[in-house]
């Protein structure tokens, strides 16, 4: 009987070790391994201690009036920011950002959803058509560029086949008159830039569901009904992640205007990257240059956060329209 009960109570007591002895190995594991600081800590010290650092310095020389030489800047406060928005040049650089977003952004979204839709039938040699449209975007503009002024020239290839094909009246210098120069730059940048959107598109359009435009069809929708019914739709998110892609970089655009027209003639291809070029680097302006710097960056994250808020409001109500229908 005694027996019995020292067993009876003994039992719990193993049970209770054994319970807790496993809770007990897991915690010596969890103190053994290694916290996962050290290895974001390099990423950490790239993306906070570099780029925020170089943010905030060029907010602090935004305030001065100095050469980026001279040991003894002056301390002039927010006079850079007023004169930005007195300056004329300031704001045709900005009409030309705006219309050049415009313009580049809308043929290149129909240019690639065309060439992915295209792809995406049943076509010969469809590899080497995809080749064709996406080589552009590897191409360096330091190689093109050289190439396109050559081409644009008042004595170029594309005036003397408008000469040969008798359209002789439409030669002009193409890059050396204010009228014209801004049009090639958009062109080249739609001919460079098509092919990402197209793998986009492309890659997009892989995602939808088969199903819904097979019914589309049974239905007796046609191709250009099924493109802006079901297609359009589907690929909202993209088109607005294109969006925001075409908007920082038409803020950021520098190297094919620069190598093309150096940003002339008489600033009719001027950006605010070409501007702050100009200002910073062969102006000796360091503090009106990275004000300007500022204003461009403060312009990229509102347009991204807009455009991002407005895709997103959208992709809501569509979704409460689905969930009603």
């Amino acid at each position: 009987m005694t027996a019995s009960v020292v067993r009876t109570q003994g039992a719990p007591r193993s049970a209770a070790k054994g319970d807790r002895s496993p809770r007990g190995t897991g915690r010596r594991r969890r103190r053994l391994q290694a916290s996962g600081l050290p290895w974001i800590l390099p990423a950490l010290v790239l993306g906070i201690g570099l780029i925020y650092y170089c943010i905030g310095y060029t907010g602090y020389i935004s305030l001065l009036n100095w050469d980026g030489l001279s040991p003894e800047p002056e301390w002039v406060a927010l006079h850079n920011y007023v004169r930005i928005f007195q300056d004329p040049v300031f704001w045709k650089a900005v009409s030309h950002t705006i219309v050049f977003f415009i313009v580049t952004f809308g043929l290149q979204t129909v240019f690639g959803l065309v060439f992915a839709v295209m792809m995406h039938s049943k076509i010969k040699l469809g590899v080497l058509y995809k080749v064709i449209v996406f080589v552009p975007v590897v191409l360096a503009p330091a190689i093109t560029a050289p190439v396109f002024r050559q081409l644009f020239a008042a004595n170029g290839q594309f005036n003397w086949l408008l000469e040969h094909i008798g359209l002789g009246f439409l030669a002009q210098p193409w890059i050396g008159q204010e009228s014209t120069a801004l049009p090639v730059i958009m062109v080249i940048t739609i001919w460079q830039w098509t092919g990402l959107t197209f793998v986009l598109y492309f890659a997009a359009m892989s995602q939808i569901d088969q199903s819904m435009i097979e019914a589309a069809r049974i239905d007796g929708a046609g191709n250009l009904r099924t493109l802006i019914s079901i297609i359009w739709p589907s690929v909202r998110g993209t088109t607005v992640a294109l969006a925001i892609l075409s908007a920082i970089g038409a803020l950021k655009t520098f190297d094919v205007p620069w190598l093309v027209t150096v940003a002339g003639p008489n600033n009719a291809t001027q950006f605010l990257g070409t501007y702050i070029y100009q200002t910073t680097i062969q102006l000796a302006h360091a503090g009106y240059g990275a004000a300007l710097s500022v204003i461009l960056l403060v312009v990229a994250l509102g347009m991204a956060i807009i455009f991002q808020t407005a895709g997103r409001e959208r992709s809501e109500k569509s979704t409460i329209r689905k969930g009603a229908r």
